[in-house]
């Protein structure tokens, strides 16, 4: 991940898949939408032949969601026969390149369609990427709590974690971690209310943090999974009438602990306005766990086994605090968008300092039992 963007989107995907259509063309993220019009109709037209001729009155296009990191948008076309096609484009945020590598998403998707998950891959582009329209609502952060709700996502997820994808079978998570530490501890910021904050931050301290959390997660031996890594409320779509549930974007995905996939998951029901009173309960959790051990009802799942998920996903919990909490202020430099990513720093290490007494407590007793027996 170095200073500079080392992944070219278009170039990947070129080496990946022959069957991809690619187009060097790239559509600026800050256009209105009546504006960026043109230029997806263009991108259209050079990545799918058959719409060439298409006049732009063919094409519309609508927002369908933007996160912080990426707008989603519906192109809806109308062919000779009346027929519309609709699909999605997705555009890369602005320099998120810094924290996302392209090259493992690229990789994985069609290993993840394949099993069903996410949108069909159709085509790439300078900066971002064509994949097929799902026809659903994206969920809120209060849907996920939902006890029927819930048990779809845990199925789903265990899911999620048998589809094989090739490459290095590595956990990525400490990696991903010490290479945001790196970047986030060398900044400096031109607003001098930034820096000033910046400087609060005590970076021998968040090390300190991270290789006892390390230390700590390790002998728990969790298992090592394709994870999603990002399951928030956005990424998570239901279409209400078949009452089929979708996972998607998978930018954030790779190889990792299944701890830290549910404990992050966990962590985004406190929303946007990070209210970690909306943290799962106990027995929220244990609803969570049994229907992900027993996604195929197959066996009885017995309470030793939950209780050391519990353990691990809430000792994982915290590195997902770290994780997004350097994240955030890689972004608070990098990233052109409105958001106050820098308090969004403070808001995670803050939790993190605050969860931290209780979720070591947590792992340590229940690993000085496993040892006893």
């Amino acid at each position: 991940m170095g200073a500079v963007n080392i992944w070219n989107a278009v170039e990947v995907a070129e080496s990946h898949s022959s069957e991809i259509p690619s187009s060097s063309l790239t559509v600026d993220h800050s256009l209105s939408l009546s504006d960026m019009k043109p230029r997806i109709v263009e991108l259209c037209k050079d990545l799918f032949k058959q719409w060439s001729n298409f006049d732009e009155s063919d094409f519309s296009l609508e927002t369908v969601s933007g996160g912080i990191t990426n707008l989603l948008l519906k192109v809806s076309v109308r062919e000779e026969n009346k027929n519309i096609v609709n699909l999605t484009v997705r555009l890369y945020g602005p320099n998120t390149e810094y924290v996302i590598n392209r090259e493992r998403e690229l990789q994985a998707i069609p290993y993840l369609s394949a099993a069903g998950f996410g949108a069909k891959l159709l085509g790439v582009f300078g900066n971002g990427m064509v994949q097929s329209f799902i026809n659903a609502r994206t969920l809120n952060p209060s849907d996920m709590r939902k006890p029927k709700l819930a048990a779809e996502i845990a199925k789903q997820l265990r899911k999620f974690h048998q589809v094989e994808v090739p490459g290095s079978k590595e956990p990525q998570l400490w990696n991903d971690i010490f290479k945001f530490f790196e970047k986030a501890s060398s900044l400096k910021f031109d607003d001098s209310e930034k820096q000033k904050k910046y400087e609060t931050i005590s970076f021998t301290e968040i090390h300190r943090n991270i290789t006892e959390l390390k230390e700590l997660t390790d002998p728990i031996n969790a298992p090592v999974v394709f994870s999603h890594n990002d399951l928030l409320s956005g990424n998570l779509m239901l279409n209400d009438d078949e009452e089929k549930l979708y996972f998607i974007d998978f930018e954030y995905g790779s190889y990792s602990y299944r701890g830290f996939d549910i404990g992050n998951h966990f962590n985004e029901y406190a929303g946007y306005d990070c209210d970690y009173n909306l943290y799962p309960n106990k027995d929220e959790q244990y609803h969570f766990f049994r229907n992900y051990l027993n996604h195929d009802q197959s066996q009885e799942v017995s309470d030793k086994d939950v209780e050391a998920l519990y353990v691990e996903t809430n000792a994982y919990m915290l590195a997902s605090h770290l994780y997004w909490a350097l994240w955030a202020l890689i972004q608070a430099k990098m990233s052109p968008i409105d958001f106050d990513y820098l308090g969004y720093f403070f808001l995670r290490y803050n939790e993190y300092k605050k969860q931290k007494g209780k979720c070591f407590s947590l792992a340590q007793s229940y690993l000085s039992r496993s040892e006893t027996k």
